[in-house]
């Protein structure tokens, strides 16, 4: 059996989360509330000041939370042959495999978290019910050129983004090209598109203040596919803002292991439902 562990990304946040671990490893997060300036554990079990939805303040408590799952997982289930995470996500996933320690991962993510707040204006929508290349067909057919396929969810459910007003007005036009429903998304910015490269210059600077360890445990590249090259980390990291997150073939790489078994590390069961319909969907629509 291959054990393979995903780690969850922004959308899988919410009130409660991480309630039953908080008080369990409080060394861990007694450091996490040093390096944020802030309760992570008032932040996720109570929001007084209704900041978990927002991008600078949801990517850090889902990296300590996911930390925190991944922890309790290790203490008694089987060591992981492979990690994966969904945009954020993968760098709870180089935690895991040591490439990044504790403190590292959550310092990034608290400035990738901050920089992508900061470019407001465009706009994301998940599109379920059609294949990603009739979704680019219908684009170019109505000259929509400001909007990026961002996220290859499953074969059948892609996240687009760009520019906000084009979002909108590509609603009825997908619905028309035989896209079951088109979902606006409740986000500051256009977030995996060309529209992110003003972050994603400042966030590769950031890294290269930090150093990557060799990791003991593949990790599979939101941008590829397949397993980091790790001399090519910051590349690979910074390079998540503006590119697509590639899950569909990730996940297909790691179906393709010996007697897969994937489990989801964190809160919700996103991924878990993504798995299912990359298992089962067509792309023929």
């Amino acid at each position: 059996m291959t054990q393979i562990y995903v780690f969850p990304g922004q959308g899988s946040q919410k009130l409660g989360m991480g309630e039953e671990l908080f008080d369990k490893y409080p060394d861990i997060v007694a450091t996490a509330d040093k390096i944020l300036g802030y309760s992570i554990k008032t932040l996720c079990l109570e929001d007084p000041e209704g900041n978990l939805n927002k991008t600078e303040f949801t990517q850090p408590a889902l990296y300590v939370v996911n930390a925190l799952h991944y922890m309790a997982e290790i203490e008694t289930g089987p060591k992981a042959d492979f990690l994966a995470g969904h945009s954020l996500g993968e760098i709870s996933a180089l935690y895991a495999s040591g490439a990044l320690t504790f403190e590292d991962g959550l310092t990034i993510v608290k400035e990738r978290g901050s920089l992508m707040s900061q470019e407001q204006g465009g706009g994301m929508a998940a599109v379920i019910g059609l294949s990603s290349e009739k979704i680019s067909e219908s684009l170019r057919a109505n000259n929509l050129d400001k909007i990026d396929l961002a996220n290859f969810n499953s074969p059948m459910q892609t996240v687009i983004s760009g520019d906000e007003a084009q979002i909108k007005e590509s609603i009825s036009i997908l619905k028309e090209a035989g896209a079951r429903l088109v979902i606006q998304l409740k986000v500051s910015g256009a977030f995996h598109s060309r529209f992110m490269a003003n972050a994603q210059a400042k966030f590769k600077k950031f890294l290269t203040t930090f150093s990557i360890n060799k990791n003991s445990i593949p990790v599979i590249s939101n941008i590829t596919g397949k397993p980091y090259d790790l001399e090519n980390f910051i590349d690979t990291l910074a390079g998540q803002l503006t590119e697509s997150v590639q899950w569909t073939s990730s996940i297909q790489y790691l179906l393709a292991k010996d007697t897969p078994e994937i489990k989801e590390i964190g809160p919700g069961k996103v991924l878990t439902g993504l798995l299912k319909k990359i298992k089962t969907e067509k792309t023929s629509a």
